[in-house]
């Protein structure tokens, strides 16, 4: 049996957002990768499984950086 493979990446926060969601479909290109300001609820809420969310921090005029370690779910 296989192991399901990498299931968060701290080596992403501070990332531009856009890179670090290259890098999470690059190791788990099975994955729905989602993209949201912090402190948003994502939709469908709760854990889903085939899901990571990459919360940044939302900033006119600024890159949005990650803020939070991706995980799946």
């Amino acid at each position: 049996m296989s192991s399901p493979g990498k299931t968060s990446w701290p080596e992403v926060l501070h990332w531009s957002v856009y890179p670090a969601m290259d890098k999470i479909k690059s190791d788990r290109p099975e994955l729905t990768i989602d993209s949201l300001p912090v402190g948003t609820i994502p939709a469908p809420p709760g854990f889903q499984s085939d899901r990571v969310l990459v919360f940044y921090q939302q900033e006119e005029g600024v890159v949005h950086r990650v803020v939070v370690i991706p995980v799946v779910g």
